[in-house]
């Protein structure tokens, strides 16, 4: 099949990252390199933030002069697909929190901007979860069979690396400071567990107050090159990602490749993710943090049951399986387009 369809150029249209905020760059940096070899995979980044009116006026003419055989808005920057050609054009969204976060008139232009007119251009949509795909139709009324559902890829830079887990005093590692990712109630729930916290992400003057007072021994980084991260999860005993909201969840499957434990959510799209290779909890209940983490720590069996159900799990993410998935959406266009 794929010999019958011409070269066919594929733009991935990126915003411009602000420095350290590079997740969707690397998820679709492995895509394109298994891409099959009758699609030219180009990589198009914005010359602009998007900051801004004037600037992300810009960004929307700039893809408009920049289109391909097919237009993929790869996250974030959902606006730049309002001038381009929607009979092939994918915007892939990864979470609707902006929009959950937001109220009154700036809720109303974001869901405009950002939501509302950019899916009018687009022929397919693309989420990273079911849960977003949930979320994603409660604020349109964009065709349900024109969404789909391709999960993130985990990158094979992490890999297994068994390690003795210090029941003592574990390393449990945090991945994120914003206020979705519950930091103050996991530091709630470690209060009085001899343990190491390591928390990835700039700490603010409360958070560094609560830590003091909860007499929790941490470290704290950010800023970090993917290297720097792959090793916090290699020197992790348990990860703790029980947030109160998430498009996705990367880090859990991160975990679950490394041979980690994990705690995470039994919400939005947290419970999809871990399957049964994680420990859920309530993330608004404090105690039943608590409970989760110190079974994962008393409990030998348990543990390792959920590390070795994390090892299954994580193939779910396989880059190779999710880059033939938007493969089969760029022949699709390119098919229709031929006829």
């Amino acid at each position: 099949m794929a010999e019958s369809i011409r070269r066919t150029k594929v733009v991935f249209f990126h915003r411009k990252p602000f420095p350290f905020h590079t997740s969707i760059e690397f998820i679709f940096e492995d895509v394109r390199k298994r891409m099959p070899s009758f699609i030219e995979p180009v990589q198009k980044v914005f010359s602009w933030y998007s900051k801004g009116i004037i600037d992300r006026i810009k960004i929307v003419w700039e893809a408009k002069r920049n289109q391909g055989d097919v237009n993929h808005i790869t996250g974030d920057v959902h606006f730049a697909a309002m001038l381009l050609d929607k009979r092939k054009t994918i915007l892939t969204v990864h979470d609707c929190g902006m929009l959950a976060a937001s109220k009154g008139v700036k809720h109303q232009l974001l869901k405009f901007f950002w939501f509302t007119l950019p899916l009018r251009k687009c022929r397919m949509i693309t989420v990273v979860s079911e849960a977003t795909k949930n979320t994603l139709l409660q604020y349109s009324n964009y065709p349900a069979q024109d969404i789909h559902v391709i999960p993130v890829a985990v990158s094979e830079l992490f890999v297994y690396t068994p390690k003795t887990f210090n029941v003592e005093k574990p390393i449990i590692l945090q991945v994120g400071t914003t206020p979705n990712k519950n930091l103050s109630r996991l530091i709630a729930a470690l209060k009085g567990i001899p343990c190491y916290l390591h928390i990835i992400g700039r700490l603010g003057v409360a958070e560094k107050e609560q830590l003091q007072e909860a007499g929790i021994e941490y470290k704290n980084r950010f800023n970090l090159t993917q290297a720097e991260l792959i090793e916090e999860y290699q020197q992790c005993d348990i990860l703790s990602f029980a947030s109160t909201y998430e498009g996705f969840g990367m880090p859990i499957v991160e975990a679950n490749r490394t041979g980690r434990a994990v705690i995470t959510s039994n919400v939005h799209s947290m419970p999809e993710v871990a399957g049964n290779a994680a420990c859920l909890v309530n993330p608004f209940d404090v105690d039943d943090i608590r409970k989760g983490i110190l079974r994962i720590i008393e409990d030998a069996s348990y543990r390792e049951a959920l590390i070795q159900r994390g090892v299954e799990n994580a193939r779910r993410f396989d880059a190779q399986v999710i880059a033939d998935s938007y493969a089969r959406m760029y022949m699709e266009i390119i098919r229709s387009e031929i006829h």
